[in-house]
């Protein structure tokens, strides 16, 4: 797997949205981040940009990430928003002078496609918070995000939970939001998660939904061969008014049960406050205990 360049003070990344719509004006924050730590910061054409909830056409979309892959200039791109629409792209980019010349590419939610797309590229990517929103984020989630961006490594601790499977496990680590991974199933962006570190996370889904999901993961295979699972966020999750009758880390406890790779709960990533940024495709150790969780990155 191949790493994009640290980043060093004054580089430039570009802002492009790749799904919804954003307006510059709310970029602000992201923007002041930015210059705080050293960088320059480029608006991508995508931005203001509107068809209906997008931002701009799919064409338009592409034409903008295609633009910013390919200029040398440009050291890492950070998606401005999420929602829906980067899977609409992927077949409209080329990749070949990214490979070539990788380059960080920054968010989390929708970005997953292109998480997984890159992913069998060959390239790491980085599962982070998006522009929109990052001033709401906990400050674990920025330092964390700044400190991958310039090659600083981190280590993860987090909390025990009472569906936790204890063991120790390394691999690449992979895996972003649920739905676009269960999406992707059947593509060419779809994940090869043997001997792999899995991560999960999802919003505002249906529990059945969940359920649902996770058997696909599971009938397609891609569950047996884990090394191991960890699972962020499953936040604001709906309900029939007949009940489901299990939280959405219980349906993924059962989903794995018959399984035993480690499965650590709690981690702090995802649509919550505690959004902390993951290298994807890089090499991880997971340690589940009773004690709690850690995660931390090996040398490659």
């Amino acid at each position: 797997m191949k790493s994009p360049q640290p980043l060093q003070k004054h580089d430039k990344i570009a802002i492009v949205a790749t799904a919804r719509k954003t307006k510059k004006e709310d970029l602000q924050p992201a923007i002041q981040l930015l210059q705080q730590w050293g960088l320059q910061y480029v608006i991508g054409s995508s931005i203001g940009l509107e068809e209906h909830q997008f931002a701009g056409s799919d064409e338009e979309r592409a034409k903008d990430l295609q633009q910013q892959l390919d200029d040398p200039k440009i050291k890492a791109i950070w998606c401005a928003k999420g929602g829906y629409g980067t899977v609409r792209i992927l077949d409209l980019i080329n990749f070949s002078m990214f490979k070539k010349n990788p380059k960080w590419i920054i968010g989390y939610s929708d970005v997953t496609a292109l998480h997984a797309h890159i992913h069998n590229l060959g390239i790491a990517t980085l599962h982070a918070q998006m522009c929109i929103g990052v001033e709401t984020k906990s400050e674990a989630s920025r330092v964390s995000l700044q400190k991958l961006l310039f090659g600083k490594k981190v280590n993860y601790q987090f909390q025990s939970h009472q569906l936790n499977r204890n063991g120790i496990a390394q691999g690449e680590l992979i895996g972003g939001n649920l739905s676009v991974l269960y999406s992707l199933c059947g593509s060419n962006s779809n994940l090869n998660t043997t001997r792999k570190i899995l991560f999960l996370e999802d919003l505002d889904e249906y529990l059945y939904h969940i359920d649902r999901m996770m058997q696909n993961l599971k009938r397609n295979g891609m569950l047996e061969n884990l090394a191991g699972l960890i699972v962020g966020g499953m936040s604001a999750m709906n309900d029939n008014s007949i009940p489901f009758g299990k939280t959405a880390e219980e349906i993924i406890s059962e989903t794995v049960a018959a399984y035993d790779f480690p499965v650590g709960f709690n981690f702090p990533a995802g649509h919550i406050e505690d959004n902390q940024a993951l290298i994807l495709g890089s090499k991880v150790k997971l340690e589940v205990t009773e004690n709690g969780s850690l995660l931390s990155y090996l040398e490659e």
